[in-house]
């Protein structure tokens, strides 16, 4: 048995006899060395795994050997061991990235504690979590098959997603079943869906919270409190892909987590616009048909937020100034951000950032960008990436120095399509994936839910025929001419509009600065 290569830096290593002997036995191979320089020609010649280091050392002290080591070998894992508690000398080690800190004496469970943490960390937490999913497999599996509240659809995404970034972060094998068990939770959220979606729309009154509530029960309470508050909408975006970003927020913020449903289409001319004005899309073009585009017009179906955002203001009669913002590129944010003085000035600063949504665009179209999120964990990978290094991140520094209240939330999320299901329409029938509206459509009634009275649903139709019809799990709509062909493009690509849990149960987060309060 061979667990690793320790080097043990220390001036009385004969001391240390008893602790050598321990870790042999426990298989690791131990070289010594009894000063700084020796300790360094050794890392030179032998593929050191870790460093137990002494601090007190005759000739290269131990600060200043750390320091050579880590020029030769960035990434080695150094404990510092010493009888020093000087807060200064701790400061310092800290700051030139030591693994550990252990100050003599030491005992053998401290030392076998620091191994394992920094040596066998991944195996040990893959094989706990493989263990601890297996143990919650069952519950889970029963969980999916008695949930019949939009609650409990909710737990169970909830768990899905923590297990879902558990076993990603343990690079799990069993991320393949837990795929099973979301799969078999989304065939069973789209079936509750269509059972319950037209009776939510006909009793706003008992409905959950979905798009056009946002304002109203969220937002609106907030100023009534006299709250400044930034609502953030971050364009399809996913309740996984939070989860990863609240760990950059994690130290600034407090939150107050929690999930609310997208209206059909899951789509931003839908949902988005539904969420600024207040009203579900036919009430739009009824009531501001100048506001509303479309779907088969060539303008931007979004172009018309901040007009949206004033009229819900004034038929609620709220006399609240306000800012809107759209962010789609990196100056628009560094702009923003720069002027953030202004913002101060409004009691309410509406702020769309796009970046999400034009990376699953350019992930269908673009070959390099499909290879760099390759899948969830790619995808959640890149985005987080994106946040911290992105100027939308120095916009967060910022709000972390004011009393503001700041809502996080997105107009839908997407899910990576790899099932197509062929569907028949006329030139006019649009071009979503996940959705279709038009007349005489053809399509598998097992694999949509279909909406044939468009107006029941507030739904705008182009036609007296028309019908509106939404793909379930991951499925997407493909066209019987040149079927291969447009399969094979479309498949494993984040599309939305549909229904899925990914795509309607997103985040609604309220962040709050730790530091001002």
């Amino acid at each position: 048995m061979n667990n690793g290569i320790l080097l043990w830096v220390d001036d009385e290593m004969e001391l240390l006899k008893p602790y050598i002997i321990f870790l042999e036995k426990k298989g690791y191979k131990v070289l010594e060395a009894t000063n700084g320089q020796d300790a360094l020609d050794i890392c030179q010649n032998n593929d050191v795994d870790l460093i137990f280091l002494d601090e007190n050392m005759p000739g290269l002290t131990g600060l200043e050997t750390l320091s050579r080591i880590k020029e030769m070998n960035a990434a080695l894992p150094v404990v510092m061991v010493t009888k020093s508690e000087e807060e200064n000398i701790m400061d310092q080690a800290i700051g030139a990235k030591i693994a550990d800190y252990l100050i003599k004496p030491v005992n053998p469970s401290q030392i076998l504690l620091t191994l394992k943490k920094h040596l066998h960390k991944r195996e040990i937490e893959t094989e706990v979590t493989n263990t601890n999913y297996q143990q919650n497999f069952s519950k889970l599996g029963m969980q999916i098959n008695d949930s019949y509240s939009l609650e409990e659809w909710t737990e169970v995404y909830k768990r899905l997603v923590f297990w879902e970034l558990e076993l990603a972060d343990a690079n799990s094998p069993m991320t393949e079943m837990l795929k099973m068990q979301k799969s078999e939770a989304n065939q069973g959220f789209g079936k509750f869906i269509s059972r319950n979606y037209q009776n939510w729309i006909d009793n706003p009154a008992d409905r959950p919270l979905l798009s056009p509530d946002v304002f109203k029960k969220k937002v609106f309470p907030l100023l009534n409190d006299g709250n400044q508050v930034y609502l953030i909408v971050f364009d399809n975006f996913r309740y996984d892909q939070w989860r990863v970003i609240s760990r950059e927020l994690a130290d600034r913020f407090s939150f107050d987590e929690e999930l609310y449903l997208s209206i059909l289409p899951t789509a931003t001319q839908y949902a988005r616009n539904a969420i600024f004005a207040g009203l579900m899309p036919k009430q739009i073009a009824d009531m501001y048909p100048e506001l509303w585009v479309d779907e088969d017009a060539e303008e931007g179906k979004n172009l018309n937020e901040e007009p949206l955002i004033r009229k819900q203001l004034e038929r609620f009669r709220r006399k609240e100034t306000f800012s809107y913002s759209k962010l789609n590129h990196s100056a628009d944010t560094e702009k923003l951000v720069n002027q953030f003085r202004q913002l101060s000035s409004k009691q309410l600063n509406v702020i769309v950032v796009n970046f999400i949504d034009m990376l699953s665009h350019a992930r269908t179209e673009s070959t390099m960008v499909r290879e760099l999120a390759s899948d969830e964990v790619a995808y959640r990978s890149i985005t987080a990436s994106w946040f911290r290094h992105s100027p939308v991140w120095e916009l967060f520094e910022a709000l972390a120095n004011t009393d503001a209240k700041i809502i996080i939330t997105t107009d839908h999320g997407s899910i990576r399509v790899n099932t197509p299901t062929k569907v028949i329409g006329d030139r006019n029938t649009n071009t979503n994936l996940r959705y279709k509206l038009g007349k005489n459509l053809s399509y598998n009634s097992k694999d949509v839910y279909a909406i044939k009275n468009p107006h029941q649903a507030f739904l705008p139709s182009p036609n007296i025929s028309t019908t509106y019809i939404f793909a379930k799990n991951d499925s997407f709509f493909a066209y019987p001419n040149n079927y291969n062909y447009y399969v094979s493009y479309y498949r494993n690509t984040f599309q939305h509009g549909g229904i899925s849990m990914e795509e309607m149960l997103i985040p609604l987060i309220t962040l709050q600065s730790k530091h001002k309060k």
